[in-house]
């Protein structure tokens, strides 16, 4: 602000604010519920009882899919996310897309899922494995409990944690 004197009366210009180069946007970011389901209150504590509670989600799929379950310090289901939609025999994952949405329901702990539609073939790829290595490492980075990674098929059911993390 500049005050300026012209015969005895004193005027007041306003000088113009700084105008900043460079702006920072502000975001907020949010995790909205898709319906009003109820989780099964009770904990999953085996892979056989994440598998039936997982599988339904992939009744009827033609392609692959990977999906993460956040889960409570008492392994409650807070709440299920598809981290990717894939085609027949591949489905392309990224730890930054998979840790995304653990983060915002605040999991403790957590189990991925993915089929594989082409078949009753439950065996690991060695994508499947590398990737769960990878998962492995972020969630021991950020605190997150990976507790397992499963493969469904209508029938048949494979797990990393059961089968004591090979090749991982």
């Amino acid at each position: 602000m500049a005050i300026h004197g012209s015969q005895g009366i004193l005027k007041m210009i306003r000088q113009p604010k700084p105008r900043h180069e460079y702006a920072v946007p502000r975001y907020r970011v949010t995790l909205v519920r898709d319906n009003r389901a109820t989780p099964p209150s009770s904990p999953l504590t085996t892979s056989v009882a994440a598998a039936a509670v997982l599988r339904p989600l992939f009744a009827g799929l033609d392609r692959e899919q990977f999906l993460v379950c956040g889960l409570d310090a008492k392994h409650c289901i807070i709440g299920v996310n598809i981290v990717s939609i894939g085609s027949l025999t591949l489905a392309i994952v990224h730890p930054r897309e998979v840790f995304k949405p653990l983060i915002l329901m605040n999991a403790a702990a957590w189990i991925c899922a993915h089929n594989h539609p082409s078949g009753g073939d439950v065996t690991p790829s060695p994508e499947d494995r590398v990737l769960t290595s990878r998962l492995r490492q972020g969630a021991d980075l950020l605190g997150i409990t990976l507790l397992d990674h499963l493969i469904l098929t209508d029938e048949r059911c494979y797990s990393f944690a059961d089968q004591g993390w090979p090749g991982v």
